[in-house]
């Protein structure tokens, strides 16, 4: 059984045998592991301006350094973080891990569409919008899930992709962000929404 058969197997609460499937949502050691820069890492600005050979390479050494990673540590996913991250790019790039490994691999990206805790500079504004603008927040948030359901379609019509994780962070250490009546409000309902797509 491929790592994939063995992940999904997993996925799907069926039994499995031997080492129990896993993955890292991101390995940063990169640089310490095989001497390369993580794709997450890499600052691409002028990325349209290069010659697309030039983009190629960029997109193939990404590749190889996902799977380096899941080959070194046993991986039975690849959690990709496209670079740029466009539809486009990523469907380029999981092609490339496919050609090189076939359907070895769960191939997977974030796919969450809902607000997780704000950052130091946005967390003022994103709780007075809480109580002064909650319907804005409410459309916004819709607006980010039927995004991401577009994209995800954009995915499943080409194929490859095997899944999505849904990684926003709603807690801290001590506790949850938002009350649960708060989260039952402005997370619940589009969570639903975009795991049911």
């Amino acid at each position: 059984m491929q790592p994939r058969e063995r992940f999904i197997a997993a996925l799907e609460r069926r039994p499995i045998t031997g080492l129990v499937p896993h993955f890292e949502l991101v390995f940063f050691l990169t640089m310490e592991a095989f001497g390369k820069v993580h794709p997450s890492h890499r600052y691409y600005s002028q990325w349209g301006q290069m010659e697309e050979q030039e983009r190629e390479l960029h997109r193939h050494d990404m590749a190889d350094i996902y799977i380096a990673t899941a080959e070194r540590y046993g991986h039975s996913a690849i959690f990709i973080h496209p670079n740029p991250d466009e539809v486009d790019e990523t469907i380029r790039t999981i092609d490339i891990i496919r050609e090189k490994t076939g359907d070895r691999y769960f191939i997977m990206r974030h796919g969450d569409a809902t607000f997780s805790i704000p950052d130091g500079t946005q967390m003022f504004g994103f709780a007075e919008r809480l109580a002064d603008d909650p319907d804005g927040l409410k459309r916004e948030a819709q607006q980010m899930v039927d995004a991401a359901i577009r994209r995800a379609e954009r995915y499943a019509k080409h194929g490859g992709l095997d899944g999505f994780a849904l990684c926003a962070d709603y807690c801290f250490n001590t506790g949850p962000f938002l009350s649960p009546r708060h989260f039952a409000e402005f997370i619940t309902p589009y969570l639903a929404q975009i795991t049911k797509a």
